[in-house]
């Protein structure tokens, strides 16, 4: 079992503060982030991982007294697709959140509390600018790739955009390049569900009782959207709680009303409410093309070799987006390998769909490292 600790770097400061996509100035930033592996002497075998929207900075391994390894172990290690025998792997938290980089839960040095609603709101470029002063402070002058599912291939797809001379390549798993109005309505139902909470008080709740009930509530309504129809189904189905025992009243009866119950509660546990409608928020701003411009225009400047993959029971972020992208990459001759995989798990399927996935970009990637690198 190989432990590994988070480590933490502080990227800006009040005296110079960061310049946020909004508008607004922020400082100090604090970046919490793990790397596994080891730095190869001539930097060049350095790859960043993108987490997902309610991940972390612990992608892999074990911290000390962990049951269970990092978010995508079975992805990052020794012999798997980021081999970390032969790649420098880091994966860092988002600005926004609240597993350790600065976020709205953080003490705002000019009032000694949470920022709460204070917080400047922040958009995916500026999560990726905060990962690129990361990757600048560390001395890498050249990521082997920047790689990602969800927000996270959201994040890859910015980087390839706004650094195109820091990145040889990168990985687009499960995402877009701009929120449509589905899914921003997704979102929106989330965050009326944690501001309807009466605990929620502006997002000024920090030293009393957290809005459990309305980000609960949201955690729910996202975690549908996660799954397949067909993978709830068989999971589920109509399965009652007690065999051949309705009520006919309002208590949970249904399996998959237990369920999703679990996952609202054990949710609260670990996020904080105002994260939840920064980081949402954000992916709905997200938008390459910033409304009028062609998606081939963007992607002009893109010099990375990319990798798309995408699932087919994946109704959050559909195939078709990620074919549209792929279309623009292609006018532009940017090299770039599609791969659609066949799955019933739905939009996680990143997560749990790990063989043909694995294989797709353990062969890319030494790929790039051979035609890029070597």
């Amino acid at each position: 079992m190989t432990i590994v600790e988070t480590k933490y770097a502080q990227l800006a400061d009040a005296a110079k503060p960061l310049n946020l996509r909004g508008g607004a100035r922020l400082g100090p930033v604090t970046v919490a982030y793990e790397t596994y592996g080891e730095l190869n002497e001539r930097k060049t075998n350095a790859i960043l991982i993108e987490h997902a929207f309610t991940g972390d900075a612990h992608a892999a391994f074990y911290h000390k007294g962990d049951v269970k390894p990092g978010w995508w172990d079975d992805m990052i290690g020794p012999g798997k697709p980021f081999d970390t025998n032969k790649y420098f792997v880091i994966c860092s938290n988002v600005l926004g959140s609240c597993q350790g980089t600065t976020g709205p839960a953080s003490i705002d040095p000019k009032t000694g509390k949470p920022y709460g609603l204070s917080f400047p709101v922040i958009t995916i470029q500026d999560m990726v600018m905060v990962q690129k002063l990361l990757i600048d402070h560390l001395g890498i002058g050249k990521l082997l790739s920047v790689a990602g599912g969800s927000m996270g291939g959201m994040q890859a797809a910015a980087w390839a955009v706004m650094y195109p001379q820091s990145i040889h390549s990168a990985i687009i798993i499960a995402a877009c390049h701009r929120h449509t109005a589905q899914q921003i309505a997704f979102h929106e139902v989330g965050r009326q569900a944690v501001m309807a909470d009466p605990d929620w008080l502006q997002g000024d709740y920090y030293d009393q009782a957290i809005p459990k009930r309305g980000l609960a509530v949201a955690r729910m309504v996202g975690h549908i959207t996660y799954m397949s129809e067909s993978s709830m189904e068989q999971k589920f189905g109509r399965k009652l709680v007690k065999k051949d025992a309705l009520g006919y009243n309002f208590s949970k009866e249904f399996a998959v009303e237990g369920y999703l119950e679990y996952r609202g509660q054990s949710f609260v546990e670990r996020f904080d409410a105002n994260s939840y409608l920064y980081l949402t928020k954000a992916m709905d701003y997200f938008d390459l093309t910033e409304g009028d411009r062609k998606l081939s225009q963007v992607f002009s400047g893109v010099t990375a070799d990319m990798l798309v993959i995408s699932f087919t029971s994946d109704w959050l972020y559909p195939s078709y987006q990620s074919q549209a992208m792929v279309r623009a990459l292609k006018a532009n001759e940017i090299e770039v390998s599609y791969v659609e995989l066949a799955s019933n798990y739905g939009h996680d399927a990143f997560l749990v769909e790990i063989a043909e996935q694995a294989r797709a970009v353990t062969n890319y990637l030494a790929k790039v490292y051979k035609e890029r690198v070597i």
